[in-house]
């Protein structure tokens, strides 16, 4: 490391996170903010691991500083973490970085302990996009991640929460002393960006060729388990209506298995995998509604974003979706691995036109709750308190 740029004169905040991708696509407004607040602000993640695809060149160019860390999403990669924990740390001993904020369960470990074990002990704020242990998990997951959470905690100044079971869960854990919980609305929706524009709309439907008297379903996520998409291609094989047209919009490890299942559903000529997109607005504009068909969420902002475009949504019931959907007002909600309710909601709004515009009437004052100067707002004041500290 090259000790002439080290010595900016900033006090220094470090992001971290486990996929490269994930500050542009969710933390680029708090890096701002940092920024804005005197901060120079360095990024470690897995350069390596993109999962959301993202330009280095362009974050250098914002001002933000590139560490590529070995971290693994698995806290059994033992090696790469462990490697991972070494680099952070000298990380915030040689840069002299005075806050921490960490992202995810395993790199959110492996920072706190990196600022534990460190000469500096910065300030470490730790954002919780939904624990992995919560009502209807299994007890695995309270005995491995739970046990974890409360650990860590006492390493932490201030968590972060999306949703209001994990907010309750956080409540007893024991922080550091003079230690701070917060609740956001996640990372906070672009309702500008995110609104109806029905010429827009026409537009990406004749793009995606969708015919103009198709029902047009979408929905974005990474292409995993957890996702669920098996579950909306099955319900849509079961209305057996060819009225009806998918774009999946994602890429992951699922990827070819759901190329598989579509081909084996019969569905190639209605469901068609669109890979990642950075035009969504237009792409949730050209949609009749929107499934979110996820098992566990920490909150869901692909639903939020299609609810602040008008879009009414069917969603899987979980902690996540529990924060905004009202089932039968904005949206509908279904069981998560039932295709046949899928199924039942998707025929519901296809034959109900009026309804789906009620439904995305108010699923777009719904997204005014979570917009991305709610979130703003709060984070500024926990940045506050952590360099008041």
């Amino acid at each position: 490391m090259d000790r002439s740029e080290i010595s900016s004169g900033k006090k220094k905040a470090l992001i971290v996170a486990s996929a490269g991708g994930f500050l542009p696509q969710f933390e680029m407004g708090n890096a701002l903010l940092l920024q804005s607040l005197g901060y120079e602000v360095l990024y470690a993640a897995n350069l390596d691991n993109p999962v959301y695809p993202f330009d280095a060149d362009a974050l250098v160019a914002a001002g933000i500083r590139l560490f590529n860390i070995p971290a693994a999403k698995h806290p059994a990669h033992l090696v790469k973490n462990f490697r991972a924990f070494r680099i952070l740390r000298r990380i915030i001993d040689e840069e002299e970085i005075s806050l921490v904020h960490c992202h995810n369960p395993v790199s959110g470990m492996v920072a706190r302990l990196a600022a534990r074990f460190s000469r500096r002990r910065p300030k470490v704020i730790y954002t919780a996009h939904g624990f992995h242990f919560y009502r209807g998990s299994g007890w695995k997951a309270w005995a491995l991640y739970g046990t974890a959470e409360r650990v860590l905690a006492r390493m932490t100044d201030c968590i972060i929460t999306i949703n209001r079971e994990d907010a309750e869960n956080a409540a007893h854990f024991h922080l550091r002393p003079g230690g701070l919980r917060f609740q956001i609305p996640g990372i906070g929706v672009s309702t500008e960006r995110f609104r109806p524009d029905p010429e827009r709309g026409e537009e990406m439907r004749r793009a995606l060729d969708v015919p103009a008297d198709a029902f047009h379903i979408v929905s974005a996520s990474e292409l995993n388990r957890n996702k669920n998409i098996e579950t909306v291609l099955r319900a849509i094989a079961q209305c057996g209506d060819p009225e009806i047209r998918y774009t999946i919009c994602g890429c992951g490890p699922l990827e070819q298995q759901l190329r598989g299942l579509i081909r084996s559903l019969g569905l190639e000529h209605q469901a068609r995998l669109a890979g990642v997109r950075d035009d969504m607005e237009a792409v949730l504009n050209s949609a009749d509604c929107f499934t979110f068909s996820s098992l566990r969420e920490g909150l869901g902002m692909a639903a939020l974003e299609a609810l602040s475009a008008g879009v009414p949504v069917i969603a899987a019931d979980n902690r996540g979706t529990r924060e905004y959907m009202r089932d039968g007002d904005n949206g509908i909600v279904c069981a998560p691995e039932s295709a046949e309710a899928f199924a039942a909601a998707i025929r519901r709004l296809k034959a109900d036109p009026e309804l789906r515009r009620a439904m995305g009437r108010r699923g777009r004052e719904t997204a005014m709750d979570f917009s991305v100067e709610r979130t703003a707002a709060i984070m500024r004041t926990v940045y506050e308190a952590m360099g008041d500290g």
